[in-house]
This record gives structure tokens, sequence and C-alpha cells, in this order.
């Protein structure tokens, strides 16, 4: 009910596990708690939050606005609700060395299983859009070494996320990939690669998991979980798509009624109360509740 009855520990250790298993796992993103309960639900490998989502849940663009103590405590709201493991976007970490240290830290406290630093400058920007400006991979390195040196719990998911390949080309953002392995990155996450090819080329070069990002209406082709795993990628997100699935449903149902007056004819569109309920768990929480509220107090004189 209110929380996961599976540990953060036990989450980031079921996450470690699944990695070295050989087989994709699949992350989708979810933009609220009840998302997340959902995709527990159907049985995916575990959770995504994406900073993009949180930053347009609060009306505002992905540009870096967003603040620590917004992302982690969001992150932990959502994390906290199902056994998967869950991953977060941290951008480039609020700040310098200094700042991505307590960034992981207090994401360790709030039941993250890991996150990922990416290695823009900031004010960052939406990782396919043009014009992306990078740190240099000095810079990058001694953020990532300072999240490593302060990870107390050693199943704790560090992916370095690197930009590069926008604007350096595909072999200096592998170059950029190996030099953030040896700074303690645990799990690379090449972001905008433009074919199959590129995503080939970058497993080859790399023997540490890769994180393929499948986001919609980018520079990346929409690679089936098939080709993914053909390719030897290790995890796949699906940062924005159950926000864009609800954000289309709402819009439209929004201009049904607003047009007939009533919301009748959209009824068949929504989600009942039934089945609202039977995700929230209500009839526990009821069984629950009249556990505790079954007595009677007596006069003890």
């Amino acid at each position: 009910m209110l929380y996961a009855q599976t540990s953060p520990e036990a989450k980031r250790k079921s996450l470690m596990t699944a990695l070295q298993s050989g087989h994709l796992l699949r992350f989708p993103g979810a933009f609220s708690p009840l998302v997340a309960k959902l995709i527990e639900e159907q049985a995916w490998d575990g959770i995504y939050i994406s900073g993009a989502v949180l930053a347009n849940d609060l009306g505002l663009p992905d540009i870096g606005l967003t603040s620590m103590h917004e992302v982690c405590q969001r992150g932990h709201q959502i994390a906290r609700v199902s056994k998967l493991p869950a991953l977060i976007d941290i951008d480039t970490g609020f700040g310098e060395p200094m700042n991505v240290a307590r960034t992981v830290q207090e994401l360790e406290n709030l039941g993250l299983a890991g996150c990922h630093l990416e290695d823009q400058v900031n004010p960052k920007r939406c990782g396919h859009l043009d014009n992306k400006t990078i740190i240099s991979v000095e810079e990058m390195c001694r953020k990532i070494k300072a999240a490593n040196d302060v990870c107390r719990d050693e199943h704790f998911l560090l992916i370095a996320r690197t930009d590069a390949r926008a604007s350096e080309g595909l072999q200096k953002a592998i170059d950029r990939a190996l030099a953030y392995i040896d700074a303690g990155a645990r799990m690379i996450f090449p972001e905008a690669l433009e074919s199959e090819k590129e995503f080939e080329s970058f497993r080859k070069a790399v023997n540490v998991p890769l994180l393929a990002n499948m986001t919609e209406f980018g520079k990346s082709k929409l690679l089936s979980t098939t080709e993914l795993a053909n390719l030897g990628y290790n995890l796949v997100i699906y940062p924005v798509t159950t926000l864009r699935l609800a954000m289309h449903a709402v819009e439209a149902g929004l201009g049904v009624i607003k047009a007939q007056g009533t919301q009748a004819a959209e009824l068949k569109n929504m989600q009942t109360r039934a089945r609202l309920y039977e995700l929230l768990e209500y009839e526990a929480y009821n069984k629950f509740d009249q556990s505790i509220y079954n007595f009677e107090l007596k006069d003890s004189q």
C-alpha cells in the first residue's frame, strides 16, 4: 500500500543482477506515482524518471530550470510506490562536482536505484535538439569521480550520458564514454545516435552496459526491443511516452467537452472509477483501516 515492501537496497541489487542477465531491460517513463504503479502492474523491468518530463509537468522547458530539491523529491514520490528499481535523470548535476556528490547522496537516501549525469553545459537543452554545448572531458570526469566517491551503496547505478555525438561526432563521443568509464561510470548513455549503425559502433567500442533512449520525434530511429537486444544493448528507456499519450488524450477530451457541453461521449476513453480504485489498492486500504478501528472504548474505572 503506502510504500513498496521492497527496500531500496534490494531494488538496486536486483537491477545490478538483471543487468548481468544478458536480457534487454525495459524502463518506461513515469510522470507520476500512479503511472509507476501501472508500470509495475504490467510487469515491466523498471521505471524511468525523465528530467524533461519533470520540467514539462511544471510547465517549464527542458533547459535546466528545475532544482535538485524538486527533482529528488518527485523522484522519491515516484520510486517509493513500486517494488521496481527507478532510474532518474539529474541533467548536469545541479552544479559543480560537490553539487553532484550531494545529489547522488540525496537520491540514495530517497530510494532511487540510480541516475544519469550528462556532459552538457548548463543551461542545458533537450538531447535531441541542435546546437548543444558540452563541457570538457576533464570537467565531466571530475563530476563522475565526485559522484562515485560518495556512493555508499555499491549497487547504486551511476550512468554517464554523453551528448557529444551532435557536436563532436561519433568517435569523439565514444572516446568520451571510455574516459567516463575510467572515471567511475558503470553504464553509458549515448544520446541522440542517428542510425542503427551508430548504435552498433558504440556497442563494439564500449564494454560496460549501454542505455538506449527511444524517445519519439527525436534524432534516433525508433528501434524495436528485438533490434536493441540483437545490438547488445542492456537497457532501453521510453522517457516521454506516457506523458505524450496522456496529454494527447487530455487535449482531445477537453476539446470534445468544450464543443459538446458534456463529457458523455468521452466516457469510453476514460479509466473507470473501478479501475482506478483497483490500481490504487483501495480495498486493501479499507481492510487495513477496519483492522485498526474495530474496537470499542469502555470505562476502565
